[in-house]
């Protein structure tokens, strides 16, 4: 429920009801002296205050969302797993002692020695 600022045309009383959005406006000054008639403010309105944790955009997803990125993620994972990726699979399948590797080897230490 709001709270909605009133102020009397009368003397000037500046208030705040808390009431519902279905309530009817208030007519009347609440000061016992004054029986004025009251006209209801424009408000700013108050800012919103996140209270918990997991305040992000991802975390109120609907069920098929969640359940169609899942696919996709076990998809894209089933794909790089088979081959998917050729570029990976080719550099991982050569064998790490190629011919030009092994010269390379005792040249570094040559000149190391030297």
């Amino acid at each position: 429920m709001p709270t909605y600022e009133y102020e009397c045309e009368t003397c000037g009383h500046h208030f705040e009801v808390f009431q519902s959005m279905k309530d009817a406006k208030l007519t009347d000054c609440p000061q016992d002296s004054c029986e004025g008639h009251v006209r209801r403010l424009l408000g700013t309105g108050a800012g919103v205050i996140f209270k918990g944790s997991g305040f992000y955009e991802t975390d109120y997803r609907s069920e098929s969302y969640k359940a169609g990125a899942k696919k996709a993620e076990e998809s894209a994972k089933a794909s790089s797993d088979t081959g998917g990726g050729s570029t990976a699979k080719s550099a991982d399948s050569k064998p790490s002692t190629s011919p030009s590797a092994a010269p390379a080897a005792p040249a570094k230490s040559d000149t190391a020695k030297a």
